[in-house]
């Protein structure tokens, strides 16, 4: 089964939490804090594995879960970390973020891998908090939770030369005729129900993969038959084929069906019109295929058209040299702006540390990522942790930003769903 398209949930482990634990041997005086660092969490890893051309093995499993960091131990010994969970996926997959609809990675070379959801960093054992004037700290970190995010997995074929065309004009036969691949074929539209692909090997030794995809009609862009759900498959190629059915088999206007074709691919995006395109004018054997290919040209005359008839392979060679020629000198169309790594990047202006929201009646809101941080790190059971996490809020200016809103002692401020008395 052709599955190319997919959305899974992904929960990356948390870090272990780091413990509070003090040295005692007979043999060492005041021997101090002695907790060890929780272990980081899992990561879960996406990596391209050529053995594999659907994403079907993700279809049944909608959340995939990574293992937790362990908690630290005695004597400043680190928790285990995580095991991550590696996903093999074929080449060409396209991870998307599913909530904000940008591109974490683009799969498409041979043994990338990259981490998709990042295992949270583990706690700090009370070890790293002895000081001089706190020389027997009794509290320790919490480890940071792990991504938690819904993906969009999609596959996009990674092929040289995509052949479109309306149903039944012949793109399968040329697939079958010009590669080993063996498309189903039959004298009824939307035969081919998945794309297909196949290696184009030219007489003077070049070589190409080619895809042949199911037939676009009008409205293909916008979700109408087919299309829509395989035209992602044409983004990566560098070269189109456009099969024209000359002979008018099915009372379709040829000239009138290339514009179509092209306004599909033009509204699907923008950048697919800026291939260059090869016209197979197919079956040539039909009564009214030369006067259909003559008012053809008189109608686009800066396009080269091979007539031809696929069904016996003949008129196809000068076109398959032409194709080679074309890709020496194509450069590919990145979609996403990308580093060599595979892993997309979009310019996203910096948080502010916290936002402070006045809710009325003496009642504040504060919220941001360096709290949510501090918060997930803080044990509230110990007094000494929830002293140091005030310590902390203050020294990134929460107190004096809350002093200039006109938070007033004795108010209430609230982190996530705890209150907490505003005081000096």
């Amino acid at each position: 089964m052709f599955i190319d398209q997919v959305k899974v949930h992904l929960k990356a482990g948390n870090g272990g939490n780091g413990i509070v634990s003090f040295r005692r041997e007979a043999h060492v005086p005041l021997g101090g804090p002695y907790g060890g660092d929780g272990g980081k969490g899992g990561d879960i890893i996406f990596e391209v594995d050529t053995n594999k051309s659907t994403l079907l093995d993700l279809r049944y499993n909608k959340k995939i879960v990574a293992q937790n960091g362990e908690q630290g131990k005695n004597k400043k010994m680190h928790g285990a970390d995580g095991k991550s969970i590696v996903i093999k996926v074929p080449l060409g997959t396209v991870i998307k973020n599913d909530d904000t609809g940008f591109v974490i990675a683009d799969l498409k070379h041979v043994g990338q891998r990259v981490v998709v959801a990042k295992g949270g960093k583990g706690g700090r054992g009370n070890y790293h908090f002895k000081s001089a004037k706190n020389p027997a700290p009794e509290y320790a970190e919490k480890g940071e939770a792990g991504d938690d995010l819904m993906v969009k997995i999609e596959l996009k074929l990674l092929a040289d030369v995509g052949l479109v065309g309306f149903p039944s004009v012949g793109k399968s036969t040329l697939l079958s005729v010009v590669t080993a691949a063996r498309p189903e074929i039959a004298d009824y539209h939307f035969t081919t129900l998945v794309p297909n692909l196949g290696v184009v090997k030219v007489k003077d030794g070049r070589s190409f993969v080619m895809a042949d995809l199911p037939g676009l009609i009008n409205g293909a862009s916008q979700g109408k038959g087919l299309g829509i759900q395989f035209l992602r498959h044409i983004e990566r190629c560098r070269v189109i084929m456009h099969v024209v059915d000359m002979g008018a088999v099915d009372g379709r206007d040829p000239v009138q069906d290339f514009k179509d074709i092209n306004a599909e691919l033009e509204s699907y995006h923008y950048r697919l019109m800026e291939r260059p395109q090869i016209v197979i004018a197919n079956k040539m054997d039909m009564e009214e295929a030369e006067a259909n290919l003559a008012r053809f040209q008189k109608e686009f005359p800066d396009i080269t058209v091979y007539p031809a008839c696929t069904l016996i392979n003949e008129g196809l060679e000068q076109a398959l040299y032409k194709v080679a020629d074309l890709l020496e000198v194509t450069p590919e169309f990145p979609i996403h702006e990308e580093e060599d790594t595979g892993v997309l990047y979009a310019f996203t202006p910096n948080e502010p540390d916290f936002t402070i929201q006045n809710l009325g009646n003496g009642r504040w809101n504060l919220q941001g990522p360096k709290i949510d941080k501090l918060f997930d790190q803080t044990d509230f059971e110990k007094e000494e942790s929830v002293r140091r996490f005030g310590n902390l809020l203050r020294e990134i200016g929460v107190d004096a930003a809350l002093r200039e809103k006109g938070c007033m002692d004795g108010d209430l401020v609230a982190i996530r769903d705890f209150e907490f008395v505003f005081e000096e």
